[in-house]
Parts: C-alpha cells; sequence; structure tokens
C-alpha cells in the first residue's frame, strides 16, 4: 500500500513528504483569488491612503469659509467645486474619511464589546442568564435599529458622538445573538469536555477553545456592520441628528447640498459618491469573506 502511494505520487512529480507536510492556502491568498473581495480590498485600500495622507494631500482648509468663492464649479482650482460657503468640497470629502474610520471603528468597538460579552455569557452558561439576556435582546429587537438610534440621539441631543453611542447600543443584540448561537454549537464538543475534565476555568475555555472557533462569523458581520454604521451615522446626520454642518462628515455634506442640486450637483454629489464607494468597499469585502469562511459555501463553490 505504502509503495503504490509512494509511486502514485512520484508518478505526479510530488515527492511524498512535500504531500504529507503541505498545508492548505492561507486566508490572504484565497482573498486574492477573490475578485469580490479584491474589489473591496482596493476600495477600502484607496479610502485608507486618503484618510492616512489627509493632511498633506487636502488643497485647502476644509473648514475654511471664502463667501467670495461659493459655488464654484468643479475645475483646476477646485477639482469638485466649492459649496455654499466657499469650502472646497475635495478637501472636506478626504478629510471626511478619517470621520467615516471615526464612526466605523467607535459603533463597533461599542456595539460589539456589548454584544459579545453578553453573548459569550448568554450561551456558555444557559438558564436563567440566558433567559435574560435573550429577551432583553428581543425587546431591542422589538424596535427598528435605525428609529431605535434616532430616538437616543433626541434624547442625548444632535451631535456626532451621540449618533454614534445610539447606534452601537441599538446593534449590540445581534452581536449577542450571533455569538450564542456559536457557543451553544461547540460548548458540547469533544474538546471542550477534555479541557474541562482537564480542570480548565470557564473564562479558559471561552477564551482559548469556545470563542476563537467562533471568529469567523464574527469577522464578517463586522466587516459588512463597518459600511452600514458610516450609512446610518450619514443618515442621522442628513436629518440633523448626526454631525452639525461645519464638520466635515459625508452625511452632513449631503444634507447642506441637497437644497442645490439642481444647480449646483457637485456640492451634494461627491460627499454622496464618497459614502456609496466606502459602503460597498466594506460589502464587497463582507462578501468575500463570508465565501472564504463559511465552509458549507466554500464546498459548494469547489463542487
Amino acid at each position: 500500500m505504502l509503495s503504490s502511494l509512494g509511486g502514485a505520487f512520484a508518478r505526479r512529480g510530488v515527492a511524498p513528504e512535500a504531500a504529507a507536510v503541505r498545508r492548505p492556502p492561507s486566508l490572504v491568498y484565497r482573498i486574492s483569488k477573490n475578485a469580490g473581495a479584491m474589489v473591496g480590498v482596493a476600495l477600502l485600500g484607496l479610502v485608507v491612503i486618503l484618510a492616512i495622507l489627509a493632511p498633506f494631500i487636502m488643497p485647502y482648509d476644509p473648514l475654511y469659509i471664502d463667501t467670495t468663492q461659493k459655488f464654484l464649479a468643479p475645475g483646476a482650482a477646485h477639482w469638485f467645486g466649492t459649496d455654499e460657503l466657499g469650502r472646497d468640497v475635495l478637501s472636506r470629502v478626504i478629510d471626511g474619511t478619517r470621520i467615516s474610520f471615526y464612526v466605523a471603528f467607535t459603533v463597533l468597538v461599542i456595539s460589539a464589546g456589548i454584544g459579545v460579552a453578553l453573548g459569550a455569557v448568554s450561551g456558555y452558561r444557559g438558564g436563567l442568564t440566558d433567559e435574560v439576556v435573550m429577551r432583553v435582546a428581543d425587546i431591542f429587537f422589538a424596535f427598528p435599529s435605525f428609529l431605535l438610534a434616532m430616538a437616543i440621539v433626541a434624547a442625548l441631543g444632535p451631535s456626532i458622538e451621540n449618533a454614534i453611542i445610539a447606534i452601537g447600543i441599538s446593534w449590540w443584540p445581534r452581536y449577542a445573538r450571533l455569538l450564542r448561537g456559536q457557543i451553544l454549537s461547540v460548548r458540547n464538543q469533544a474538546f471542550v469536555d477534555a479541557a474541562r475534565t482537564l480542570g480548565a476555568t470557564d473564562w479558559r475555555i471561552l477564551r482559548q477553545h469556545i470563542l476563537p472557533n467562533c471568529l469567523a462569523p464574527l469577522m464578517v458581520q463586522l466587516t459588512m456592520d463597518a459600511g452600514t454604521a458610516i450609512l446610518t451615522a450619514a443618515s442621522l446626520s442628513f436629518i440633523g441628528l448626526g454631525a452639525g454642518p461645519e464638520v466635515a462628515e459625508w452625511g452632513s455634506m449631503v444634507a447642506r447640498g441637497r437644497e442645490f442640486i439642481v444647480s449646483y450637483w457637485w456640492v451634494p454629489t461627491f460627499p454622496g459618491l464618497a459614502i456609496s464607494l466606502t459602503v460597498a468597499g466594506y460589502m464587497f469585502l463582507g462578501d468575500g469573506l463570508r465565501d472564504l469562511l463559511d465552509p458549507q459555501l466554500r464546498n459548494r463553490v469547489s463542487i
């Protein structure tokens, strides 16, 4: 049997030792072979570069007001034109990239931080703890998340910081339920029972054995929610519950420019395109990660 296997490897030009140690391709390599994921990486890479280099590549101060230069059409001096206060639209769009990443990161830290902690405890402990956490989550799910965020911002006061807090609070149940479901599927596996038999504490079992096996769906959810967080914050700013008109935030810029869209189309169009491309980048990347990390989808594609 062994000689026949060795002969088969030899005929294929592969040494038996090399075949034995061959490892599956890394996640980075598989992402590079996924067209949708690469589109997302390219779009987000552009936004990241703009955010990092913003102080050096902005042609003008995004907050500088010059009413003698208002409503200038896109041209050599102002590539994206100027708005109703004479501010350079390109500079404000570039400056908005930093705000968008700040919004996405902070919203995910709040919502995932609360949701992962409660979901982990709920799924692992079960019983009364699980029942209480899930019923509280159901109360939050009873309200549309955007309307709930609107109500929280209205109570706290309109600002970009309060909008971030409101979105984070309204989103935690989705992470709690996601992680709870993942933990329920692995908490009774043999490797968890073995760790428990060897005397591992609950915290160690969760941290070293259960949570690492739940990261794939969590990564996909975080990636896709990052784009949705930017879109939701922009929507709150659009209706006057987010960033103020003086802040170079894309939603606020679109809200201010909608009054002039017929005569001065460039004022709301370019920040709107920035929102669309950034959200699309997160969605493409999230879809690609889901295809690569979901075993069922991966097997279906390979068939």
